[in-house]
C-alpha cells in the first residue's frame, strides 16, 4: 500500500519558520532554493523580529583589546552559553576597535581609519568611512559616537558628536545615513560641560541617541563625581547608575516617563559582592535580573540585588554590548 504523502500549505510553513529562533533559520536556508530565498527576504527578517519580541535571544557581545583581538558572545538567559564570534572582515592593520553601539541585531564597530557596522548572528557587515571631523584625531578632540535605527525611512544612522575642548566645548553634530551612503552634517552647538571621562557610546532609546552631557536633568538626589556613573537602557527606560564608594554599592535610577524629570526613581541598589568597588551594569534580562562587569566577570544580580551568578571572561574584554538576534541585512544589501 502506497504511503500518502504529508503536505502543508506554504503559507504554513512560513508561519512556522517566522516563530523559530535566528540560529535554526541559517541553517534551514540550506534546505531548499524556495527556503533560502524566502529566509534571504527584508520582507521575512523584519516580520520574524516584529513576532519574536517577546522570545528572541538577547546576547552579550565582549571585545577583547590585546592580541589577539577577541569578539565572545555571550547569552545569560540560558546557561551562560558563549561561543567566539568570527570577525575575519577585520584585516590585521586593524589592530584596535571600540563597540560604539548596538540596535536591532547590528553592532557599530569604530577605529582609527574607518567604521564598520555588523550583524553576528548573519556575519553580514559594512565598511563606512570616518567624516570629515571624525578624521580629527588629536588630545583636544573628543568624538562621542552613537548608533541607531530611524523607522520612517527603515535607515540605520551613525550618529557623530564632535567636540573641541579649546574653544569651550564647541561641537559639530553629524550623522551617517546607511541608506544613503552619506555623512550629513546637522548643525553647530555649544556644550556648558562635557565629562570627558565618560565619552563613550550613546545609549539608543525612543529613536534618541544619548550621551551624558548634563541637557537632561538629572535626578535630584543623584550624587556623583566624574568617574562613578553612566548611562545605560533598563529594560525599555532610560536609566543611570551611580556608584557609591564609601559604602561599595551601585545605585539604579530610571526615568518611568521619558523627558519627565519628577519621573526618576531609584528602583534598586546593589551592593557587590566582597564589596567591590568595579561593578557596573550592562543590561536586564527578560526575567529582571541586572547583568554587570566586575574586573574579569559578568555577574548577574535579580530585582532585589541579590548575586545570581557569575561568568569569568578575559580581563582585558572592556567593551560589552547587548545585542539581540536578527536577520536584517542592511537597506540596498542582499
Amino acid at each position: 500500500m502506497a504511503k500518502k504523502m504529508l503536505y502543508l500549505p506554504f503559507e504554513l510553513i512560513i508561519e512556522i519558520l517566522l516563530r523559530l529562533p535566528v540560529k535554526s533559520l541559517l541553517r534551514f536556508k540550506s534546505v531548499c532554493k524556495s527556503w533560502f530565498s524566502l529566509i534571504s527576504k527584508p520582507n521575512f527578517a523584519n516580520s520574524h523580529f516584529q513576532i519574536t519580541v517577546a522570545t528572541r535571544t538577547s546576547r552579550i557581545l565582549t571585545l577583547t583589546q590585546t592580541p589577539p583581538r577577541k569578539f565572545q558572545s555571550i547569552d545569560f538567559e540560558i546557561n551562560s552559553d558563549s561561543v567566539s564570534l568570527n570577525h575575519n572582515f577585520l584585516p590585521p592593520p586593524y589592530t584596535y576597535c571600540q563597540i560604539k553601539g548596538s540596535c536591532r541585531g547590528f553592532i557599530c564597530l569604530y577605529s582609527f581609519r574607518d567604521i564598520w557596522i555588523w550583524n553576528p548572528s548573519n556575519r553580514f557587515h559594512k565598511q563606512i568611512p570616518l567624516s570629515r571631523f571624525g578624521s580629527v584625531l588629536h588630545n583636544f578632540t573628543y568624538h562621542l559616537y552613537g548608533f541607531g535605527y530611524d523607522q520612517s525611512r527603515d535607515d540605520y544612522v551613525v550618529v557623530l558628536l564632535t567636540c573641541y575642548l579649546i574653544t569651550n566645548f564647541s561641537c559639530v553634530l553629524e550623522f551617517f545615513s546607511l541608506r544613503d551612503n552619506t555623512w550629513n552634517e546637522i548643525g553647530k552647538t555649544h556644550l556648558t560641560y562635557l565629562n570627558t571621562c565618560q565619552c563613550k557610546a550613546g545609549s539608543f532609546i525612543n529613536g534618541v541617541v544619548h550621551w551624558k552631557l548634563f541637557e537632561m536633568p538629572l535626578p535630584n538626589d543623584f550624587h556623583h563625581s566624574r568617574e562613578n556613573y553612566g548611562i545605560w537602557v533598563f529594560g525599555e527606560f532610560l536609566s543611570l547608575w551611580v556608584k557609591d564608594y564609601p559604602n561599595n554599592t551601585t545605585e539604579i535610577w530610571v526615568m518611568k516617563e521619558y523627558k519627565l524629570h519628577s519621573s526618576w526613581t531609584k528602583t534598586l541598589v546593589i551592593c557587590a559582592e566582597g564589596g567591590s568597588s568595579f561593578y557596573k551594569p550592562v543590561c536586564r534580562t527578560k526575567s529582571g535580573d541586572i547583568i554587570g562587569k566586575d574586573h574579569d566577570r559578568l555577574v548577574k544580580y535579580n530585582d532585589k540585588g541579590q548575586l545570581l551568578e557569575y561568568l569569568h571572561i578575559d580581563r582585558y574584554a572592556d567593551d560589552l554590548a547587548m545585542y539581540t538576534e536578527s536577520l536584517f541585512s542592511l537597506p540596498g544589501e542582499l
